[in-house]
């Protein structure tokens, strides 16, 4: 889980250099991004169809093999919203929008805190399964949940205002345009979204036991 969720923390964080490369206009740099956040997000999918293939169906796993396979589908959601991103972004030719770059930054810078503690939950299973997800270790790691959630709801607070501001600018935009940047800011929402939801899947492993 750690390794493919590696690959998806790095996937993931590439969107960001997307929207810098936009407001560079660096068009290159961009498309180079775009490659790699597929290439990524593909081995990402190499990764988990291997840890699909070589679970054991019948002997015993220190966790269930249906959670293993939630919590793994659940990681893949975030690399394959991340590719989301690159290829609607894609679709034309675009410019960033300066307007919301202040608001734009806090956001992204939000949605990345809430995937690099999520990252943290991640990297504490194998401590998790020696100490059978209880004791300290397991509150330790409901502690960092906690902070998960929290930066989520900083993200969309900061997803909200940046929202304000770009509908104010609508007018500046084409159609094409405003609907591009929207669907693209929703996908970089979810990355938060899947981030937390992936988190709070872990907390009912710890609930459990």
């Amino acid at each position: 889980l750690q390794e493919h969720m590696k690959l998806v923390h790095e996937c993931a964080h590439k969107v960001s250099a997307l929207f810098d490369a936009l407001r560079d206009e660096n068009y290159e740099k961009f498309d180079q991004t775009v490659q790699e956040i597929s290439d990524l997000e593909h081995d990402a999918d190499l990764k988990k169809n291997d840890i699909r293939s070589h679970l054991p169906k019948t002997t015993f796993l220190p966790v269930a093999r249906v959670d293993l396979l939630d919590i793994l589908g659940i990681q893949d959601s975030i690399s394959d919203t991340a590719e989301d991103v690159g290829i609607l972004l894609s679709m034309k030719k675009l410019k960033f929008p300066s307007e919301i770059e202040t608001e734009f930054n806090q956001f992204i810078v939000k949605v990345l805190q809430t995937l690099d503690k999520t990252w943290e939950v991640i990297d504490q299973i194998d401590e998790l399964v020696e100490f059978t997800f209880s004791g300290p270790e397991a509150d330790k790691v409901c502690d960092i949940i906690d902070k998960v959630c929290y930066l989520e709801h900083e993200a969309d607070q900061a997803q909200m205002k940046m929202l304000q501001n770009f509908f104010i600018q609508e007018d500046k935009f084409s159609k094409g345009e405003f609907i591009l940047y929207l669907k693209s800011f929703e996908k970089v929402a979810d990355i938060a979204n899947y981030s937390e939801k992936l988190a709070n899947r872990i907390r009912t492993l710890l609930l459990t036991d």
